[in-house]
């Protein structure tokens, strides 16, 4: 069954969501859909559909929690637009509650004032993961930011991955994390994070941790820090 957040508290969907309806899904009179406002879904039966227009009503509130235990934002590095996607997909699959794109001096894409329009772009990739995979939030990129501007944000805890030896595992450090924590993780670009920002970060509150004795892509390396934290905090 498909499922779309709404855009406000009467249920109204988007000109796109009506379109995905009536024209990708081909949907018809009294199908079920579910919609999602303010966490909470709802059950709808659509009672009219044409091409494009349709009219449904509720038939009830389906009660569910979806959502981790803990408030994950995954801060990656720019990279290029097909790796973003991918790393923005995946980490809402599994769980990531918010995303901050960061200018890192190894970064190899620079956006050029396209900022806007990459996060929009990027808030839609995130809407359609969120409703595919069935979850009661859709995460947002909160923006793209520097990494003085990184550093200064307020969590609870406060990771950066490193490369460099004898840090703490991921493991280690989620293991000790409580319920309902707020957390940030930041992951490199290719060729990692530059010594200086790193330490930099470190200064600013940041433990390093790190993700094994392998190096991996940085489309790899979310997707891993969040499989592992869905792994220690799934219900």
């Amino acid at each position: 069954m498909q499922r779309y957040f709404s855009i406000n508290k009467e249920l109204e969907l988007s000109k796109d969501d009506i379109h995905h309806i009536t024209k990708v899904m081909r949907m018809k009179k009294d199908d079920k859909i579910q919609i999602v406002f303010d966490k909470k879904v709802f059950l709808c039966n659509i009672d009219n559909i044409n091409s494009d227009n349709i009219s449904y009503s509720v038939v009830k509130e389906i009660i569910e929690n979806n959502e981790l235990d803990v408030d994950i934002t995954i801060a990656f590095a720019i990279v290029n637009e097909t790796k973003t996607d991918l790393i923005l997909q995946k980490c809402t699959e599994l769980g990531a509650h918010s995303f901050i794109g960061v200018n890192m001096k190894n970064s190899k894409v620079k956006l050029d004032k396209k900022e806007d329009k990459k996060i929009e772009r990027w808030n839609r990739i995130l809407k359609e993961a969120s409703e595919q995979s069935y979850r009661t939030i859709s995460p947002k990129v909160e923006g793209i930011l520097s990494i003085k501007e990184l550093a200064n944000l307020p969590f609870d805890k406060k990771y950066v991955c490193s490369t460099k030896e004898n840090e703490k595992t991921i493991k280690n450090v989620l293991q000790c994390a409580s319920k309902y924590d707020k957390i940030i993780i930041v992951v490199g670009p290719e060729g990692g994070i530059d010594e200086k920002e790193e330490d930099f970060l470190e200064e600013n509150g940041f433990e390093r941790i790190t993700l094994g004795n392998t190096i991996l892509r940085c489309e790899t390396a979310p997707i891993f820090v969040m499989s592992a934290v869905r792994y220690e905090f799934m219900r």
